[in-house]
C-alpha cells in the first residue's frame, strides 16, 4: 500500500484491509471485485491485483516463501520487497534498496550515476551488499530507510543534525540538493474522456474497464468519447457510438475535470441522461440500481464524477 503512497493516506486503508482479511486465506478467498472495492481511492489498482494473485499463491504454496527468489516470484514483488522482506522477516542477508537508500548512499559517497538506469541499479545494489552486515541485515536496511526519510531527506535535509555529517561527499562538496541524479524519460500526455451517466426508472448503466488499460476491472458509466481508446461498441463495429444522441439532450455537470497520473493527465466530461427508456448499449454494460453504485470499485476519478451527479 505504501508504494507511491504516503503513510498518512494508506494507513486507514490498511487497518480496514486487515479487518476484512486477517489472514493470507481469507485474502485468496476473496472475489477481486471485493479486493478493488476496499482499495478504491490509493490508485495504483495493479497492486490490489497483485497482492489478491499472491495471496492465492501463497496459499496454494502452503506456506510463505522465506527466500529472495521465492519472494521474488510472487506477483507485484520486485527486487525490493523481497530483499525486505526476506531480511527483516526470516533474517536473510539481503540489501533493501528503496528510494530512501539511493538517496543517502548517493549523497554520502558523491555518486553522480542516476538511479534509475540499470548501471546506477547494479552499482548501488553493489555498494549496499558490501556494506550490509551479515548478521543484522534486517536492522541495518530499516535504519538506512529511516535514516533517508527522516535526515536525509529529499528536500531540505537536516544535515547539522547527521551523525555521518563529517564523511559525506555531497555536503562537502555542496552537491546536496543535486544528489541522486534521476533522469527524465517522458513527457505527460493528455487524454480525454467523455462519460454519460445514464439514468432510467432508478437503474443506471455502467461497465467494467477492460484489461489492456488504466484501471482495469472498476467500473465507471457509459464511455460516450474517449480520445486514448476506441468504446467498446466502436472497436467492435466501427460504427458511430450508438447513444451519441443523447448527448445533445444530456446535461452537462461537469467540463474538463482533471485527473494525474503517473505519466499522464485525464480531463473528464460528465453528462446526465434521464431516460425513459433504456437506449440499446454494447453487451459489456449492465444496469444495476443506482442506490447499489457503492457496491462496485471506481477509480477516484469515478468517484469524483459521480458526486456530482444530483439525486433522484
Amino acid at each position: 500500500m505504501l508504494q507511491q503512497t504516503r503513510v498518512e493516506q494508506g494507513r486507514d486503508y490498511w487497518q480496514r484491509f486487515l479487518r476484512r482479511f486477517p489472514s493470507v486465506e481469507a485474502l485468496a478467498a476473496a472475489s477481486e471485485d471485493e479486493v478493488l472495492r476496499l482499495w478504491q481511492g490509493l490508485g495504483y489498482y495493479s497492486r490490489a491485483r497483485n497482492l489478491h494473485a499472491a495471496a492465492r499463491q501463497v496459499v496454494a504454496l502452503g506456506h510463505f516463501p522465506d527466500t529472495v527468489e521465492g519472494l521474488r516470484a510472487l506477483p507485484g514483488v520486485g527486487d525490493y520487497t523481497a530483499a525486505a522482506v526476506a531480511s527483516m522477516a526470516f533474517g536473510v542477508p539481503a540489501a533493501a534498496v528503496d528510494g530512501n537508500v539511493y538517496r543517502v548512499l548517493s549523497r554520502h559517497y558523491g555518486i553522480s550515476t542516476a538511479i534509475n538506469t540499470t548501471e546506477g541499479h547494479r552499482l548501488f545494489a553493489a555498494l549496499a551488499a558490501e556494506l550490509l552486515p551479515p548478521r543484522q541485515a534486517g536492522t541495518f536496511n530499516q535504519a538506512l530507510m529511516d535514516f533517508g526519510a527522516t535526515l536525509c531527506t529529499p528536500r531540505t535535509p537536516r544535515c547539522t543534525e547527521c551523525p555521518v555529517a563529517e564523511t559525506c561527499v555531497a555536503l562537502r562538496e555542496g552537491r546536496v540538493e543535486e544528489l541522486p541524479v534521476k533522469l527524465v524519460r517522458h513527457t505527460t500526455q493528455v487524454r480525454r474522456i467523455k462519460y454519460i451517466f445514464i439514468r432510467c426508472s432508478g437503474y443506471v448503466a455502467i461497465h467494467r474497464r477492460a484489461d489492456d488499460d488504466i484501471w482495469r476491472g472498476l467500473w465507471e458509466p457509459y464511455v460516450a468519447e474517449d480520445d486514448g481508446k476506441k468504446t467498446a461498441e466502436t472497436a467492435a463495429s466501427g460504427t458511430s457510438d450508438p447513444v451519441s444522441g443523447l448527448l445533445s439532450s444530456s446535461v452537462l455537470l461537469a467540463h474538463d475535470v482533471r485527473h494525474v497520473l503517473t505519466h499522464r493527465v485525464i480531463l473528464a466530461d460528465l453528462y446526465l441522461a434521464d431516460t425513459a427508456e433504456r437506449p440499446s448499449l454494447p453487451s459489456d454494460y449492465l444496469w444495476v440500481p443506482e442506490s447499489s453504485l457503492d457496491d462496485y470499485a471506481k477509480s477516484r476519478l469515478v468517484e469524483r464524477l459521480l458526486a456530482l451527479v444530483p439525486k433522484v
